[in-house]
């Protein structure tokens, strides 16, 4: 989702507004000496625009399918032609989406370099509400993000205002290439600019004495022409709390930083909610490992079928006596009843996990990992697609994934949606 700013407007993502749209006063109460709105002189629209990758034309090879295919991370096969954006969303799948992301949200926002370790955290507020009907509605979102400490004269917190361009029906279809997931209360997002998250990082960290510097001390923004900025989202099972997701990869296709935002609904009175395990960095695999089992739904874009499938899922996580990881993924599609495995083989250091083939997986506190290639361009250069992951184990027993595929011209060919319980 694209969306900007009052006054001169940057682009920044409706998606990104959603995920901050939480307030916990109202707000006419922040709309006080200790709010202020931003400024937007020292930002410029065109320097955050992702750039693609020099995609080449997929190869495909499938014996069971005379259309060219690829194998999803889950083992599902995935079908459909080259040229593709998400299929336009349904005014009921708009209005739901709107619905899931309304209310006060309170928040802590992380930043994460790719081997998982913290580099800033930020509170922040996001108010969401909607206005209009049918084709017509819309989200209307505000951030306000938390200044630091030094930044004020007096005990009363500052709060940076960030206005968020409204998500509609047009900008959800023009720019969001969204996957929802309206029963399971999971959306994968994609957007055109890092200019939000550049935003809460200068105004969470620097405050006041952010003069726009292109290399802010001892902070660390996204670069600016990120090749890809996803953003996924699952909401909790057990409370009205959700977890927000990005994979920033830099213009090589390298990860350059995960960032996170965890937020709770409420009334204005809630405490931002925070990780609770930094102090057990060093067992963040435990709780994934064993034997896992669920299923998985997969909705595809219009090209590549414009169906949702849907398969039984057994996945293992094991060390051996060598110290390796061992993971086996088996899926069994239930419309078809083919079988598809994936065997994959490899190391862990500190918090980062490398399989075989160059896949990554970073983990970090809460139970989650971010899972993405070490090297887009390998992908690229040899005509294969690729994946990006976010698990959310919420509880010892159960987990819930969200996978965005992409083929190699960088189009999303689906997105899926999995829920797994151990046993």
């Amino acid at each position: 989702m694209v969306a900007g700013l009052t006054g001169r407007s940057i682009p920044i993502p409706s998606s990104m507004a959603t995920a901050m749209s939480a307030i916990f006063v109202p707000p006419s109460s922040l709309a006080s000496s200790n709010t202020r709105k931003i400024n937007l002189t020292s930002l410029n629209e065109k320097l955050f625009t992702p750039q693609n990758f020099p995609f080449r034309t997929p190869k495909y090879h499938s014996s069971r399918s005379k259309s060219p295919s690829c194998s999803g991370p889950n083992g599902t096969v995935i079908q459909g032609d080259r040229n593709t954006s998400e299929l336009p969303i349904s005014v009921d799948a708009l209005h739901r989406f709107i619905h899931l992301n309304l209310g006060n949200w309170t928040g802590s926002f992380h930043q994460f370099d790719g081997s998982g370790n913290l580099m800033h955290k930020i509170t922040t507020k996001l108010a969401a509400s909607s206005y209009g009907e049918g084709e017509l509605m819309s989200l209307l979102q505000t951030l306000y993000i938390k200044q630091p400490p030094f930044s004020g004269n007096g005990d009363e917190p500052e709060w940076f205002e960030y206005k968020i361009k409204e998500t509609n029906m047009f900008t959800v279809d023009k720019y969001q290439q969204i996957g929802f997931f309206p029963k399971e209360k999971a959306y994968a997002l994609r957007y055109q600019t890092a200019g939000m998250l550049e935003t809460v990082l200068r105004q969470g960290v620097l405050g006041e004495d952010d003069i726009g510097e292109e290399s802010p001390r001892n902070l660390k923004l996204p670069c600016k022409r990120p090749s890809i900025v996803c953003e996924n989202c699952l909401y909790s099972l057990e409370k009205d709390r959700r977890v927000r997701t990005f994979h920033i990869m830099d213009p090589k296709g390298i990860l350059e930083m995960i960032l996170v935002f965890l937020e709770e609904r409420g009334n204005g009175d809630t405490i931002p909610p925070l990780f609770d395990n930094f102090k057990e960095d060093s067992k963040r695999i435990m709780p994934h490992l064993g034997t896992w089992k669920g299923h998985s739904r997969t909705t595809r874009t219009g090209v590549y079928g414009s169906t949702i499938t849907e398969a039984d899922i057994t996945a293992t996580l094991e060390m051996n006596k060598d110290g390796q990881l061992v993971q086996d993924i088996t899926s069994t599609s239930s419309a078809s009843n083919i079988t598809t495995n994936v065997h994959w083989t490899g190391t862990i250091s500190q918090n980062l996990v490398t399989f075989d083939g160059g896949y990554q997986l970073t983990l970090l506190p809460g139970g989650i990992y971010m899972g993405y290639p070490s090297d887009v361009a390998k992908n690229v250069q040899e005509s294969t697609a690729f994946h990006l992951e976010f698990c959310w184990l919420e509880s010892p027993g159960k987990r819930q994934r969200l996978i965005r595929t992409y083929d190699v011209e960088g189009l999303a060919v689906s997105s899926t949606y999995i829920i797994e319980s151990k046993v």
